[in-house]
C-alpha cells in the first residue's frame, strides 16, 4: 500500500491545516483540555480520511486479451444496451461503476491496445448516479483498440464532489491492461462501452475491484462483421439436365499471336503493246 502521487498537495494542505488549528487551540485555550482532545480526535480522523482516499494498493494483475478488467473500485450501477454517439457511433453494452469517497480512486485500463481516441469535456457536476451525468458532467472519453481490432470505450465522469479529473494517456499511446490511466478525486463514476455480443460476468449491485474484477469476455473481431446474406437460388424450369463445363479441366491451347505482315508496294502493271497491223498484199498487175 502506497500513497498516490495525486494526493501529495492535499496531504500537505491537510497537515498544515491540522498544525495551525491545534496551535491556535493551544495558544488561546491552554486550559480547555476537553476541547483540545476533541480537536485532536477530529484532526486525526480528517488525516486518516485523506490518507485512505489517496491510497494506492499493490497487487498482481492477470492480463488476458479476451477479458475486460474493471477500471475502478466501486459498485456496478448500470448494465444496458445503448447508443454511443461520441466516437463509436453504434450500439454498445454500457456498464457503469460508481465510486464512493471510501473507494480507491485509481483508474485502470480495462484492455490493452492502442488509444485510438481521447477527448476531455468540460461540463456540469451532477451526482454521479444521475442518468445525464454520462453526457453532461465534466468527463474524459478514451477508446482503446486491441490487437484483434476490438474497441472498448470508457469514460471518467466527475460527480457532485469530484471536481478534478486527472488522466495519463493521449491519442496514439500503447497501453497495458490494468495500467493506471487516470485518477478522480472524491467520488465519481466510470462508464465502459462494450461491443454487442460481449459476455457480461457481473450483475447490477455487485461490488467490484479495479484491475482485479473481470467484468466481461470480449467477442472475437469476426463477430463484429455483419453477415452477408447468401444469394437466392432461382429454380430452373428446363426439364433437361443442365451441363456445366469445368473450364479448369479443358486442355490448354497454345496462344497464337498473328502479327500483321508488312504490305509490299504492288508492282506497276505493264500495259500490253498494241498489235501491229498486217502489211497489205501487193495487188496483181493486169496484163
Amino acid at each position: 500500500m502506497t500513497f498516490h502521487k495525486e494526493g501529495y498537495t492535499s496531504l500537505a494542505l491537510t497537515v498544515l491545516f491540522i498544525f495551525v488549528l491545534n496551535a491556535l487551540i493551544q495558544f488561546y485555550f491552554p486550559q480547555a483540555h476537553a476541547l483540545k482532545w476533541l480537536v485532536y480526535i477530529l484532526s486525526g480522523f480528517f488525516f486518516l480520511v485523506i490518507v485512505q482516499f489517496f491510497r494506492s494498493p499493490f497487487f498482481d494483475i492477470t492480463t488476458d486479451e479476451t477479458t475486460v478488467l474493471c477500471p475502478a473500485d466501486g459498485k456496478v450501477v448500470v448494465i444496458e444496451e445503448t447508443e454511443e454517439p461520441e466516437f463509436l457511433k453504434d450500439r454498445r453494452i454500457q456498464l457503469s461503476v460508481f465510486m464512493s469517497p471510501i473507494n480507491v480512486h485509481v483508474n485502470r485500463n480495462p484492455i490493452a491496445g492502442v488509444v485510438s481516441y481521447f477527448k476531455y469535456h468540460k461540463g456540469k457536476y451532477l451526482v454521479a448516479w444521475h442518468p445525464k451525468s454520462s453526457t453532461e458532467n465534466e468527463r474524459t472519453t478514451v477508446c482503446v483498440q486491441n490487437s484483434e481490432g476490438v474497441s472498448v470505450l470508457f469514460r471518467q465522469i466527475a460527480g457532485a464532489l469530484a471536481r478534478r479529473i486527472v488522466w495519463y494517456v493521449k491519442e496514439g499511446d500503447i497501453v497495458e491492461q490494468g495500467q493506471q490511466f487516470g485518477f478522480i478525486k472524491f467520488g465519481s463514476r466510470v462508464d465502459v462501452f462494450l461491443p454487442l455480443g460481449t459476455k457480461i460476468l457481473v450483475n447490477i449491485g455487485d461490488v467490484v475491484k479495479g484491475g482485479r474484477t473481470i467484468l466481461a469476455e470480449l467477442p472475437s473481431a469476426s463477430n463484429d462483421v455483419k453477415a452477408i446474406p447468401a444469394a437466392k437460388v432461382m429454380p430452373v424450369n428446363d426439364p433437361e439436365p443442365t451441363v456445366i463445363i469445368n473450364e479448369s479441366h479443358q486442355q490448354e491451347l497454345p496462344l497464337v499471336i498473328d502479327h500483321p505482315k508488312e504490305e509490299t508496294p504492288a508492282e506497276p502493271v505493264k500495259k500490253a503493246a498494241p498489235a501491229k497491223k498486217p502489211a497489205a498484199k501487193p495487188r496483181a498487175k493486169k496484163e
